[in-house]
């Protein structure tokens, strides 16, 4: 079993100062913000399907120790790393998967019922649209933002507008002029089902290069400079030891 990379690499990083956090956190915020999504910033951990933690019932554990239905070895690889607790994050980094691969696997684990049904409807959905299985339509119903009626009256308004007007209209467009939902703020589940086709691999060997270089030549700052590079220097030296290890135990 693969060690928590995503878990280690977050531990080295919750470790800068907070100055740098905070300007890493605004430097994001103004990114996401680019697609009108800042809202998803707040989204509670809990409702994330990235940092969602799967829960194994006791067929998949079965599964996992019999083998009996001779299932490809990533479903069982995936399997294994949910009994030992890995997100939905990490499992696609030690797994090497993009989101969408691993909401594929997830989907089919808990349609076989080797895995619980989340808890957080949101998690469910997300997953559920990510993988391809759910439309958008489906995404609002799962989650328990819409219900069938309000999805069936919005099928029809397309329909008649598509036949009115002879040209395909989105079905959020449609909701949202329905005042059903807010299209500017759902925006971001397309891009999240866009972007989770892309592979995500933390890369253990590029070192940040610690290294300065000080303009100010005067003599009073000489020791603080050398002192400075001297520290720089063990600091660089520790993290090369760390990156090794970790990259050793992977």
């Amino acid at each position: 079993m693969k060690k928590n990379v995503f878990k280690l690499y977050l531990a080295k990083f919750m470790e800068l100062p907070l100055w740098v956090k905070q300007a890493f956190y605004v430097k994001l915020k103004e990114n996401i913000s680019k697609y009108n999504c800042a809202s998803f910033l707040e989204t509670p951990s809990q409702d994330m399907f990235s940092l969602y933690i799967p829960i194994l019932t006791y067929k998949g554990r079965t599964e996992i120790e019999e083998r009996k239905n001779g299932l490809d070895s990533n479903i069982y690889n995936f399997l294994s790393l949910c009994k030992n607790d890995y997100s939905i994050l990490e499992i696609s980094l030690n797994m090497l998967l993009t989101m969408e691969e691993a909401a594929k696997y997830f989907m089919f684990c808990v349609e076989q019922d080797y895995l619980e049904l989340p808890f957080s409807d949101e998690v469910y959905a997300m997953a559920g649209f990510i993988s391809g299985k759910f439309k958008t339509g489906e995404y609002f119903l799962n989650n328990k933002l819409l219900t069938l009626d309000q999805l069936q009256m919005a099928l029809d308004e397309q329909n008649r507008i598509e036949k009115e007007n002879g040209k395909n209209v989105k079905y959020l467009e449609i909701l949202d002029s329905m005042g059903l939902v807010n299209a500017e703020e759902n925006k971001i589940i397309f891009l999240l089902q866009e972007e989770a086709k892309k592979r995500f691999i933390l890369d253990y060997n590029l070192v940040p290069d610690a290294e300065r270089t000080f303009q100010n030549t005067d003599e009073k700052y000489s020791a603080e400079i050398e002192a400075l590079k001297a520290e720089n220097k063990k600091l660089k030296e520790k993290l090369v030891q760390l990156l090794q290890l970790v990259k050793k135990n992977v």
